[in-house]
Order: structure tokens, then C-alpha cells, then sequence
């Protein structure tokens, strides 16, 4: 058996590579977040909310998440007091989401855990690498619309 074969190094194809890389990473990662006690859509909701209160509208947009996706997440976030939902003064209909002081404590966690998984992924390449890694994979063609979450 060689080395290909034993699965030692991953495949040369260069979709097949990015594949592989990113399989490993979400791995590192799904680990540190559940380390952390939330999902990457829960993390990537709390995120976003950082900011400050945000419509539940424009905060789906953001997520590139349809809206009924959204009410889970945030029953979730809510259920476990670390995110809430208020009615908009200035329009009763409209609800703002907002994080929790408990929200901010579980986003600080998660950060610390993926900022080591990160620390480590990314250990062979100098700060110019990885900002000329990003900006690579910033031009690669891909669409929200073909990303599907398998939490």
C-alpha cells in the first residue's frame, strides 16, 4: 500500500485538496465550538449579534439563513438565555434580537476555542500568508446558495 493509498496525504486535485483541508478544519472547529457549548450556527448568530440589537430581519440576511431557519436558532440562543428577542419600540411588528450578558461570556469562550484551533491550523504561515490566503479564497467562486449546514 502507498502513501496515497493508506490516506496519509490528501487527494492532488486542487477542489479535492480544499475539500480535504476544510473537512479537517470543521472538524477542529466543530469540536472547539462544542467545546464551548454551541453549534457553528448558533456561534455565527451570537457573532453577529456582538454588534448590538439587530432586526430579526436583517440579522436572516445576514446569516444568509431563510427566516424560519432563524426562529430556531434564536429559540435555541433564548432557550439557553444566552440571546433575546424584543418588540421594536418604533414598530410593535418588528422584533430586535439582542445577546446576553450570558451570550457575551459563552462568545467569549467560543472565541478563546477558536482562536486556538485557528492558532494551530494556520501555525505555518506568517501574518502576509494568511491575509494573501484570505483574500484567495475570497475570489474563489462559491454561493451561500450551495452551502447546506449539517449540524
Amino acid at each position: 500500500m502507498t502513501a496515497d493509498q493508506d490516506g496519509s496525504h490528501p487527494p492532488q486535485r486542487l477542489g479535492l485538496l480544499l475539500a480535504w483541508h476544510g473537512s479537517v478544519t470543521q472538524t477542529r472547529m466543530r469540536r472547539a465550538l462544542s467545546s464551548a457549548g454551541l453549534t457553528p450556527r448558533h456561534a455565527m448568530t451570537l457573532t453577529h449579534l456582538e454588534g448590538g440589537p439587530i432586526s430579526q430581519r436583517a440579522l436572516a440576511e445576514r446569516l444568509e439563513v431563510d427566516p424560519s431557519v432563524l426562529v430556531g436558532i434564536l429559540n435555541d440562543l433564548e432557550g439557553d438565555g444566552l440571546a433575546e428577542r424584543r418588540r421594536d419600540p418604533a414598530d410593535r411588528r418588528r422584533h430586535n434580537v439582542a445577546i446576553t450578558t450570558a451570550g457575551e461570556a459563552a462568545l467569549r469562550k467560543t472565541n478563546a476555542a477558536l482562536d486556538e484551533v485557528e492558532g494551530g491550523i494556520f501555525a505555518g504561515l506568517s501574518d502576509q500568508e494568511r491575509a494573501l490566503l484570505r483574500g484567495l479564497l475570497d475570489r474563489v467562486n462559491t454561493s451561500a446558495e450551495d452551502f447546506r449546514c449539517d449540524e
